[in-house]
């Protein structure tokens, strides 16, 4: 089993306010993240997440408990030797002024320089390989300035494992970015962890992201405590469900997902298979009908049929259409009647 690179225990996390109690965001929380391993943090908002990273990563001091980071106390780590052992992307947008994305990166080595800041041959090639690594030897030449946010993120990352650190932390690096850039920026810290025996925390909302990336899961809820498992298990033992319960709003196990369950206009019987099958009942719930499979338990029946087609029965009478939004259209039509 790979080693335990970071470790917490009986944490609690919060801030002090001046002439006023600490604020406790969340306690109780035990947790390890081992070498090799993308571990996803995903709560609701509110939940302790960015105080969570900020704490893991020495940032803010545990209000009670300790964190290990390679099995020493991360409050009394020198900042250079912390910056050798921890590389962490916040969401803050940094100013690199007129910087090339190769100047950007080559800040991650300042903990191995001396106070002149010139890099060595060894320095260089770091940098080179880190770049590489993330896939951004495009953006090396180009200026800060110029570059999409993904880009940027990109680029901060392999700022990051410039430092040559054994723990990544990233507090939502797919924020603002489109759907091709943030399963790209997952698939990169995927990669970062398996082949270089990196252990790599990342915060995210991206559900479903987290659901097919991450080797496991830490859930945090509201107040804690946090639990950590795989994906799937998570899902089977009902955690995601209670950390993310909220009125009117479910997480539907089958499909990974959040629906919205308040105010159902009607039942509506659903036969058929496949990959058709499968979107006819994600339409059919987007639009606030609940999908059964018992026939006799609803008047309404939607068939999916081989031709392509749709068929519903009403009241003995059959229709059928050519698309998912002709059916709805006809269903919303009925139950206005």
């Amino acid at each position: 089993m790979s080693k335990v690179v970071l470790s917490a225990t009986n944490l609690t996390i919060g801030y002090p306010r001046p002439r006023h109690p600490t604020r406790i965001v969340a306690e109780n929380i035990n947790l390890e993240l081992r070498a090799g391993e993308l571990v996803c943090l995903l709560g609701p908002n509110g939940a302790g997440k960015s105080t969570l990273l900020r704490t893991l990563s020495g940032i803010a001091t545990p209000i009670a408990g300790e964190v290990l980071l390679g099995g020493k106390d991360i409050t009394k780590l020198k900042p250079t030797e912390l910056a050798k052992r921890l590389g962490v992307v916040l969401t803050d947008r940094v100013e690199a002024g007129m910087l090339t994305g190769y100047a950007l990166v080559a800040l991650g080595r300042h903990p191995y320089t001396n106070w002149s800041g010139r890099l060595s041959r060894q320095d260089e090639q770091v940098v080179r390989h880190s770049i590489e690594a993330v896939g951004a030897v495009h953006l090396a030449a180009r200026p800060i300035t110029e570059l999409s946010d993904g880009e940027r993120q990109k680029l901060m990352i392999a700022r990051a494992l410039a430092q040559e650190p054994e723990l990544l932390i990233l507090d939502e690096p797919t924020a603002f970015l489109d759907l091709p850039r943030r399963v790209d920026i997952l698939r990169t810290l995927r990669k970062l962890a398996y082949e270089a025996e990196r252990a790599v925390l990342v915060s995210t909302h991206d559900l479903d992201l987290a659901l097919r990336s991450a080797d496991r899961i830490w859930l945090l809820p509201p107040g804690g405590p946090l639990t950590s498992g795989a994906p799937e298990d998570l899902v089977l033992n009902g955690s995601f469900q209670q950390t993310f319960y909220s009125e009117g709003v479910t997480f539907n196990s089958e499909s990974g997902s959040f629906q919205m369950v308040d105010n159902w206009l009607d039942q509506i019987a659903l036969v058929g298979e496949g990959l058709r099958a499968i979107w006819t009942a994600r339409a059919l719930e987007r639009n606030g009908f609940r999908v059964i499979r018992d026939k006799t338990s609803t008047e309404y029946l939607v068939e999916v049929l081989p031709n392509g087609f749709w068929r519903m029965t009403y009241q003995e009478i059959r229709q059928e259409f050519q698309s998912l939004y002709g059916l709805i259209q006809h269903l919303k039509n009925l139950i206005q009647l």
